[in-house]
């Protein structure tokens, strides 16, 4: 029986999230999965009182408008690989992105260094220190994605740890498959 893991890769977009605890960054690739170019920089909704919060919702969006056929999320690890409390919040993000765009798959990928590497990148792109901020975390998707992409075509397999969808109370559902194709995109209405 095929697993996610030993599936081929599929033609389709990728994305990518690099989550932070105030921001979010999130990229995105070409079908091909050829080159990894940066979208945008979210705002984290951290309100309580929301069923789901804006930066995730707009995730959602952009999932379903480029028909992504899956989603790369950055697993902060130290230098050692052990994991700590931003590999946590990395991995309940990720399971609450999974469930919010299933059947989509998630994945989580060692994103030790991505946001020293952007830095690096936009220093290196003459953009003033001070001005990283806004952009420091989709460049950190971008470097993220680009090291999934680069996994993928040395391996012929999606890199990372697929994130599973917790099943719901009233059993499997057309939304825990995490093997299924891509999203399709919704229908948009002007008002």
């Amino acid at each position: 029986m095929s697993t996610v893991d030993d599936a081929p890769v599929e033609r389709g977009v990728r994305l990518a999230v690099d989550v932070g605890s105030v921001r979010v960054g999130l990229a995105s690739s070409d079908p091909d999965g050829l080159i990894a170019t940066p979208v945008a920089t979210l705002a984290r909704d951290r309100r309580a009182d929301v069923e789901i919060p804006t930066d995730l919702s707009q995730i959602v969006a952009e999932v379903r408008e480029r028909a992504a056929a899956i989603v790369y999320v950055g697993l902060p690890r130290h230098l050692s690989g052990a994991e700590g409390s931003a590999s946590e919040a990395a991995r309940a993000y990720s399971i609450a992105l999974a469930q919010a765009i299933a059947p989509v798959p998630v994945r989580l990928v060692d994103e030790r260094m991505s946001t020293v590497s952007a830095h690096h990148a936009l220093h290196a792109s003459g953009r003033a220190g001070r001005r990283h901020r806004s952009v420091v975390d989709q460049a950190a998707a971008v470097v993220i994605l680009q090291s999934a992409l680069d996994g993928e075509r040395a391996r012929g397999r999606r890199p990372g740890e697929p994130v599973p969808v917790p099943q719901s109370p009233t059993g499997p559902g057309e939304g825990d498959r995490q093997d299924a194709g891509p999203a399709r995109p919704t229908e948009r209405t002007t008002e």
